[in-house]
């Protein structure tokens, strides 16, 4: 178990009590109990927060998207159950929907630091200025990449979209913090060549680590890269990973 990183309490003294009042507000559609794939190298729990302004078609947590949906798991019951895996978990993930839509992310990023776990984002980078300021309070951060940022609009029914993702990118290259993008390739959105050109944009901005991930919506296309496509995609990067369906 790794928990050598310090909670991240400007004044612990003071802040503990403000950020667990906070955090109650932070509305939840799940748990995982366990995980060994969300957070990489570390045993943790994935809690799903509840609202995502996105549409993608091919999401696979669309039960998650409605922000205004009455949350599924109080925040009281998922602290209580963290408290309770303490020294059994290495880590916490936040996942969604996307997290930092939530007010409430950085008191619930404070409160389970200071059970001596760490913490781990998975979002897709819509509020670049929100996610700078996570990153002091986090230990990794999965960026979904779903595209060039072109093909953005289109498949999130979001104008702008890829600007704000791309610029999440740069927020993290700059910023020195551990994390991986990763990209769900649904292939009739876009083809072989246009993944190339992607992962050229991703080296070109600094990205070290990268996810291709084979869609998993139904009426996806079957997964068509060759073993030396995806050797020639993996060029450059530090770590490149395969993820099938």
């Amino acid at each position: 178990m790794n928990t050598t990183n310090a909670a991240f309490l400007p004044n612990p003294a003071v802040s503990l009590a403000a950020a667990a009042d906070a955090a109650i507000g932070l509305r939840l559609g799940g748990l995982t109990p366990l995980t060994s794939i969300d957070f990489p190298g570390r045993l943790a729990a994935v809690l799903y927060c509840q609202g995502c302004p996105w549409r993608c078609s091919y999401c696979h947590n669309q039960e998650l998207l409605d922000a205004t949906a009455p949350a599924a798991l109080p925040w009281a019951q998922a602290h209580d159950f963290l408290r309770r895996r303490q020294g059994l978990l290495d880590g916490v993930v936040f996942s969604g929907g996307e997290p930092t839509l939530q007010a409430a992310l950085p008191s619930a990023l404070d409160v389970v630091r200071t059970l001596g776990m760490q913490t781990a984002l998975h979002t897709a980078g819509m509020y670049p200025e929100r996610l700078a300021a996570l990153l002091p309070r986090l230990d990794w951060v999965g960026l979904d990449i779903k595209a060039r940022p072109g093909r953005y609009d289109a498949i999130t029914a979001s104008p702008g979209s890829g600007t704000r993702a791309f610029a999440a990118l740069d927020v993290l290259a700059r910023s020195g913090a551990n994390y991986e993008c990763r990209t769900t390739w649904h292939a009739a959105l876009f083809g072989v060549d246009e993944l190339f050109a992607l992962a050229e944009d991703l080296r070109a901005r600094g990205a070290q680590h990268w996810a291709l991930q084979e869609c998993r919506a139904p009426g996806a296309p079957t997964w068509t890269l060759t073993p030396e496509q995806a050797v020639q995609l993996g060029a450059g990067f530090a770590q490149f990973t395969l993820r099938r369906a």
